[in-house]
């Protein structure tokens, strides 16, 4: 049975976070795994799809990539791909919501520069999640 790819799972980059893309990959999928969205044996994309998603260079994911397997986080198999080791990654609720928290004040900062009132933000979302 061949193992299953993380292609559901979205990645994205940031660029005026300032924390370098490597790092933004690496926690991504450190949070895929603690909350169970990836789980042991998970294909992770191609250094080279997941550049050309993300725009950014090959060097960078691979770089996240080798980061993560030096920790014994993923294993690269030669030929066939990058798949999620059996190690635990735990993510406790204090880490969890510095990361929320952080991407939140980077949007409202960001919908506040266009004009956007916090009101207009909550009825937006509450309209999406009606929608869902």
């Amino acid at each position: 049975m061949a193992p299953k790819k993380a292609e559901e799972l979205q990645f994205s980059i940031d660029p005026n976070s300032g924390v370098p893309f490597y790092k933004q990959i690496i926690l991504q999928i450190e949070m895929a795994i603690a909350d169970r969205r990836l789980k042991r044996g998970n294909q992770l994309p191609t250094v080279r799809s997941l550049a050309v998603d993300l725009k950014i260079n090959p060097n960078t994911v691979a770089k996240a990539y080798n980061q993560l397997e030096l920790r014994g986080i993923v294993s690269t198999q030669q030929g066939t791909g990058t798949f999620i080791s059996d190690k635990e990654v735990e993510m406790d609720d204090v880490e969890r919501e510095k990361i929320l928290s952080q991407i939140t004040r980077d949007f409202l900062s960001k919908a506040s520069s266009y004009g956007f009132s916090i009101q207009e933000i909550i009825e937006h979302l509450n309209e999406l999640q009606d929608r869902e």
